[in-house]
């Protein structure tokens, strides 16, 4: 096996009977040049988006190599984001898209949005689609990709950004999220600076690092104000409706239960909101409730929610923006970064009756 940065002396059959160099690949000169693959496919598509030294590198070694540009004009092939998400069915995820489509419409990108919702072959459906597109990069949501599926990315030189990893995502995989356990905290403050002093939590899927950031700033903010953790008043959920509904009848259920509810997304808030209805409870006269998100549509529920604004949309912006860097082989400024979150305080929460 030859060396990297050594020609390939093998030899293929010529049209006219003869032996020829065989055929390099972008492959091949990408890891020769030292650079991504999308970055040597913008030098042989005749982009700009290249700085001079690295295309003067590319070019350089395509030459020697002797690499036949295909026929198409220059610029034919459309530069794409894949943006994957675990599922397509909440509002946050739009919040994302709408993030990432602005930047990829003003760097003149197109995006590729899928959902692989955890089912058996589907992530690998997704790579073979992937490579069929030759896409420049991959923004991965909340969502896991198994081991070689990762391999096969940085084989081909993609490069991938995490928003909200799961698990402990690689070291060389850039991330991006928002200060959540700062927002669990601000949260539950609120409800104790109100003189709640039993508050439930409605907690996310524990595999994601967002929701255990959560929970643990809710754990953060009672045990600074000397309140203890009763573990009854945490229950699970899965940032879903259905399951904001289920926990807070669990929570309710409960010999002694809570006076407010803190749950880890707004569609669970508003899916205890609905469960307080249906006992005839009142929002905040009987229980107060806070979410986690601030979606457009939370601000028209009734009442209008007390949320934790979670900065989506900026999220989307910064994943896209990196990942087109990355394609460019310029490094990220960090290799972690979180922005910032922001309490929301509306007609939802109030002191609870007793006070």
């Amino acid at each position: 096996m030859a060396p990297d940065g050594a020609q390939r002396k093998t030899a293929t059959r010529s049209s006219d009977g003869g032996v020829g160099p065989a055929k390099v690949t972008i492959t091949e000169i990408a890891r020769e040049a030292g650079v991504s693959v999308p970055t040597v496919s913008r030098v042989v598509n005749g982009r700009s988006d290249v700085s001079p030294a690295t295309r003067a590198r590319v070019e350089d070694l395509l030459h020697r190599h002797g690499y036949r540009r295909k026929s198409s004009a220059p610029g034919d092939r459309a530069v794409l984001i894949d943006l994957v998400f675990n599922d397509l069915d909440s509002p946050w995820a739009v919040e994302i898209i709408r993030g990432v489509e602005e930047v990829a419409h003003e760097s003149g990108v197109g995006t590729v949005v899928s959902a692989i919702h955890d089912r058996a072959g589907a992530a690998r459906q997704w790579m073979t689609n992937l490579r069929a597109r030759a896409s420049d990069g991959v923004i991965l949501v909340t969502s896991v990709l198994e081991p070689g599926l990762h391999d096969e990315l940085r084989r081909l030189g993609v490069p991938l950004v995490v928003i909200d990893p799961a698990g402990s995502p690689a070291s060389e995989e850039p991330t991006i999220g928002a200060t959540n356990w700062a927002g669990g905290m601000a949260a539950t403050a609120h409800l104790l600076s109100l003189g709640h002093r039993r508050i439930g939590f409605i907690e996310g899927p524990p595999r994601l690092l967002c929701a255990r950031a959560r929970l643990d700033g809710y754990r953060a903010a009672l045990d600074a104000a000397g309140v203890p953790v009763d573990d009854a008043l945490v229950v699970p959920g899965d940032f879903y409706h259905a399951s904001g509904f289920t926990g807070c009848n669990q929570l309710l259920d409960l010999d002694d239960p809570p006076t407010a509810i803190f749950a880890a997304s707004d569609q669970m808030a508003l899916g205890a909101i609905e469960a307080l209805r249906r006992r005839g409870l009142r929002v905040p006269e009987d229980m107060s409730i806070v979410g986690f998100d601030d979606l457009p549509e939370v601000r028209w529920s009734s009442p209008p929610l007390t949320t934790v604004r979670q900065p989506l949309t900026d999220m989307g912006k910064l994943a896209a923006r990196v990942v087109l860097d990355l394609a460019r082989s310029v490094a990220p400024a960090a290799s972690r970064v979180e922005l910032a979150t922001e309490l929301v305080v509306r007609a939802s929460t109030a002191a609870p009756a007793e006070v």
